[in-house]
C-alpha cells in the first residue's frame, strides 16, 4: 500500500496547482461560472493542450498518457481545490467508462478525441441527469447492464446548487445499447467513487486553508480569532478530517491501480467518509468566517455548494454506508 506521493506525483501536483492558480483563480472562476458557457473554453483548451490532462488515464494506444488512478487523484484534488468550472470531471468520468469498456461500444474514435482534448463527454449518473450535459457532444448512459452513446437529443439545462458546475437533463433516445458485464460496471462505479472522492479531498483542503488563513488575520475583541480556544479546537478537528480523508483517497487510488480486490471496499469507504467530511469542513469554514462568510461576495459559499453537490453526486452518503456495511458483512 502506498499513501505517500512519489516524486513524479508531487511534481504533477505542483504543475497543476501552479497552472490553475495562474489561469483560474477564484475571481476567474466566478466570472466563468456567470458566463454563457459556464466555464472558460480557453482554460480548458490549455488544460488539455499544455498539460494533456484529458488524456491522463486514456491508454497510450488511444493517444493518452496511460497514467494510473493515483495520478488522476492528484489532478482531481487540485481541480477540486481550485473549484475549476467546466466539464473536466464529466469528461474524466466518461474516459473512465470508455477505458474500462475497451472496444465493446464499437466507437474507436471517442477515446482518441477525449485524449486530444477536442471532445467534451459526460455520463448520465442519475437516470437522465448529466454533469455538463448541455455542453457535452457525447453522453454515455448506463441502464442496468447496458451502455448507450447518445450524440443527439434534447438537452435541458437544470438549476443547480453549485454555480460552478452545470448539469442538464438529457433526452435518452437514439443510439444502440450495448450489453456490458456487471463486473465491469461495478468496477466503473468504484472508479467513479474514487475520482469524486479525490475532488472532494481538494475542496476539503482548500476550505480548511481558507479559514486557517482568515483566523490569522481576523481580529475580534482585540485578539486574532485563531487564538480563541473554541476556534483552535474546531480547526484541529477539521485538520484531523483532512488527514483521514487524504489517507482514504490515497489508499483507494492505490487499490484502483494495484489491488483490484481491495477496490470495492476502498471506494465505498471513500464515498462514505470523504463526502461527509468535505461537507462538514466546508460548512464549518463558512461558519467560522462569521457574517462575511454568508455574503454572496465571499468565496466560502462556493466551496460549501460544491461540497454538498459532490456529496450527493453518486448518491447520498447512506447508500455508500450501506454498501460498506454489506462489504464488511456487518
Amino acid at each position: 500500500m502506498k499513501l505517500v506521493l512519489t516524486e513524479e506525483q508531487r511534481q504533477l501536483r505542483e504543475t497543476v496547482r501552479s497552472f490553475l492558480a495562474a489561469v483560474s483563480p477564484l475571481s476567474e472562476v466566478r466570472r466563468a461560472a456567470e458566463s454563457e458557457t459556464g466555464y472558460d473554453p480557453a482554460v480548458y483548451r490549455r488544460l488539455n493542450g499544455e498539460l494533456g490532462l484529458a488524456g491522463l488515464i486514456v491508454p497510450q494506444e488511444h493517444g493518452g498518457a496511460g497514467a494510473g488512478y493515483a495520478e488522476l487523484a492528484v489532478v482531481l484534488e487540485e481541480t477540486g481545490a481550485a473549484l475549476l468550472p467546466g466539464p473536466f470531471l464529466a469528461t474524466t468520468l466518461a474516459a473512465i467508462l470508455l477505458t474500462e469498456l475497451g472496444d465493446e461500444l464499437g466507437d474507436k474514435e471517442l477515446l482518441p478525441d477525449i485524449a486530444a482534448g477536442t471532445m467534451v463527454a459526460t455520463v448520465a449518473l442519475d437516470g437522465d441527469r448529466a454533469l455538463n450535459g448541455a455542453e457535452a457532444e457525447v453522453v454515455l448512459t448506463v441502464d442496468g447492464a447496458r451502455v448507450r452513446i447518445v450524440r443527439d437529443g434534447t438537452r435541458t439545462p437544470l438549476t443547480t446548487l453549485d454555480p460552478t458546475r452545470r448539469q442538464a437533463r438529457v433526452e435518452l433516445g437514439g443510439g444502440a445499447a450495448v450489453a456490458v458485464s456487471e463486473a465491469v460496471l461495478a468496477r466503473v462505479r468504484d472508479l467513479f467513487a474514487v475520482a469524486v472522492a479525490a475532488e472532494q479531498l481538494g475542496v476539503l483542503r482548500a476550505s480548511l486553508d481558507a479559514i486557517v488563513a482568515y483566523a490569522k488575520i481576523r481580529v475580534a475583541f482585540g485578539r486574532f480569532i485563531g487564538s480563541y480556544q473554541g476556534v483552535k479546537h474546531k480547526l484541529a478537528d477539521m485538520h484531523c478530517k483532512l488527514e483521514q480523508a487524504e489517507s482514504i483517497v490515497r489508499h483507494a487510488a492505490w487499490a484502483a491501480d494495484e489491488a483490484p480486490g481491495e477496490l470495492p471496499l476502498a471506494a465505498a469507504l471513500a464515498q462514505a467518509y470523504v463526502g461527509r467530511a468535505c461537507f462538514e469542513v466546508a460548512g464549518d469554514s463558512l461558519l467560522l468566517h462569521g457574517g462575511i462568510g454568508f455574503t454572496w461576495e465571499h468565496d466560502a459559499h462556493l466551496y460549501y455548494k460544491r461540497a454538498k453537490s459532490d456529496e450527493v453526486l453518486l448518491g447520498p452518503p447512506r447508500v455508500h454506508r450501506a454498501r460498506l456495511a454489506d462489504l464488511l458483512e456487518l
